[in-house]
């Protein structure tokens, strides 16, 4: 994935994550936040082409606690400036995240910044995270997301990582897409939006891989 590709990616971001806290801070914070994903080496970005036009992105992490340092330490202050000039034109939204989210990303950035891991440790036994897979309707059926996951799984297997993880909703998701593929479903998590999701895990040491819509 390229600079160039991000407009691509934000409007499918919005198109199939509407509800996400990210999509509702608007396209520019998206955009920003996506760009992280270009300039980190422990975080990957693909894009999927048919005929030339692009049809499918996916966007993870191979050590997501090095992804988000490399976020707070280069974009830090520029995301946090236009997630704040978001929220200022969005009250409610700026409320919901007073509620449900000050303590939580506080607590989770906070100490990564004051203990940051040594970089001479490296990813090994590191869980990647898988982020996002969308895949244009009408280029479903085809493997592309297959195709798309696929990388992503030998790049984090090459890394060193022990594992690849995600989530997916529960209603209406890609559970049974991942069931399917050998994924283990490890429970449910619930969002501050009251929103179920399911958690899934794939070992890289037994050799399967995956997608997510």
């Amino acid at each position: 994935m390229g600079p160039d590709d991000l407009p691509y990616v934000v409007a499918e971001h919005l198109r199939h994550f509407p509800d996400g806290f990210f999509a509702r801070l608007g396209s520019k914070f998206l955009t920003a936040y996506n760009r992280t994903y270009l300039t980190c080496p422990d975080a990957r970005a693909y894009i999927a082409e048919m005929g030339g036009q692009p049809v499918g992105f996916l966007v993870g992490a191979t050590d997501p606690a090095a992804h988000r340092r490399h976020v707070l330490r280069d974009y830090g202050r520029g995301l946090l400036f236009r997630a704040l000039g978001s929220l200022c034109l969005r009250p409610r939204l700026a409320l919901h995240f007073l509620r449900t989210r000050l303590v939580r990303y506080g607590r989770k950035l906070i100490p990564s910044r004051a203990a940051p891991q040594s970089p001479a440790a490296g990813p090994s036994g590191v869980t990647a995270v898988l982020d996002y897979v969308v895949v244009a309707e009408h280029a479903r059926g085809r493997g592309t997301g297959a195709r798309l996951i696929a990388r992503f799984v030998k790049e984090a297997t090459d890394v060193g990582c022990a594992r690849v993880t995600l989530v997916t909703t529960a209603q209406g998701g890609a559970g049974p897409y991942y069931d399917r593929l050998g994924w283990r479903h490890q429970g449910e998590i619930r969002t501050p939006e009251g929103r179920v999701l399911l958690t899934y895990d794939l070992p890289l040491n037994e050799g399967t891989t995956s997608e997510r819509h």
